[in-house]
């Protein structure tokens, strides 16, 4: 391992996710990336090597990392399994999801998009507590969840939000949240992003909005949007909506950053129908590592690979099926390899 050479963990994932995992290694091998890859099992693998969707083994390769790179996870049906996602943000308090958007392929009902979302990754309905009331013979008669909103979760995804405006040269943040209704839930996310906004006045602009207009003006003028901050719920709706617009899940990588670990993956799932075909689309996964180059202080390097993934896409033209082309998954990762060069 050379002074340059960065370890970081590697999960190929379930369904389509070892094939988009080989087709974004070679890319990244093409391009010198500096990751020195520890390849740890999770999801069905996980099951099939250790019995657990997250193995210990991967957990620990993860908190020795501070680094990961994952294809999608599939988390069983029964047997009480937790999502493998939401287990991953807890165990290494990955509390902002980063979510951008921009268009690849011009000439959509939507173009020249760039918007990004961020999500806080711990609190609100995801954690929340729920119970059943039974009425008569019915045990499950009334269901109750309550959710949780903490000020200091608040306040860091908010400055998380407002940093990231300042350090890529956004010029608006815009809060999303409920608190017409949600008062107390919503209402403290409010309450904080309004005292965070004014420590950034007159570096970054701020608007408000409520999540349900929000989401309206999403499909209606997305150019008015820049950095979106929100809860975790919202922020989960809303993020898929914006992939939408620039041409679905395939399109949308996310970063899940913590203190002490940072988790890079694709948004959208293992995509078991059409596993072993070799038509899948791994753009959403490289696009992932394209953050994961930035985030390790390789800005000229995830500069490179996002001019080589425009100029396949659009000088060479050569797309997947969901994009409206014809080429599989090797054949988009050589065109990929053959501009990174």
């Amino acid at each position: 391992m050379s002074a340059s050479t960065i370890p970081a963990t590697l999960i190929p994932g379930d369904g389509i996710g070892p094939e988009i995992v080989d087709s974004v290694v070679a890319v990244l091998d093409a391009l010198g990336a500096p990751f020195l890859w520890d390849r740890q099992d999770a999801g069905m693998a996980g099951i099939a090597v250790a019995g657990d969707p997250l193995p210990q083994a991967t957990l620990d390769s993860i908190a020795k990392t501070g680094l990961a790179l994952k294809g999608p996870l599939t988390t069983p049906s029964g047997g009480g399994y937790r999502s493998v996602n939401v287990r991953l943000r807890e165990a290494f308090k990955l509390y902002a999801n980063v979510r951008p958007a921009r268009t690849l392929v011009p000439g959509g009902r939507f173009d020249k998009i760039d918007v990004v979302l961020i999500r806080e990754n711990l609190e609100g309905y995801y954690v929340a507590h729920e119970h059943f009331i039974p009425v008569g013979s019915d045990p499950h008669a009334v269901a109750v969840s309550q959710g949780v909103t903490t000020r200091e979760g608040c306040r860091r995804i908010v400055e998380y939000a407002f940093d990231y405006a300042v350090k890529h040269g956004r010029k608006k943040v815009t809060l999303v949240h409920k608190a017409n209704i949600l008062k107390a839930i919503t209402g403290l996310f409010l309450e904080e992003g309004r005292a965070v906004a004014k420590e950034y006045e007159g570096r970054v602009a701020v608007d408000e909005r409520i999540v349900d207009a929000c989401a309206m003006q999403l499909v209606m003028n997305p150019w008015q949007f820049d950095v979106i901050v929100t809860t975790n719920l919202f922020g989960d709706i809303l993020s898929d909506e914006i992939a939408g617009l620039v041409g679905g899940l395939g399109m949308a990588p996310g970063a899940n950053i913590g203190e002490t670990a940072a988790i890079f993956e694709a948004v959208h799932g293992s995509a078991p129908d059409i596993a072993g075909k070799g038509i899948a689309n791994p753009l959403a996964l490289l696009l992932a590592a394209g953050l994961m180059l930035a985030h390790v202080g390789r800005d000229d390097l995830a500069a490179r690979l996002t001019t080589a993934i425009d100029a396949t896409l659009n000088l060479d033209l050569v797309r997947t099926g969901d994009l409206g082309g014809k080429a599989n998954t090797k054949e988009l990762t050589a065109a990929l390899i053959a501009r990174v060069k």
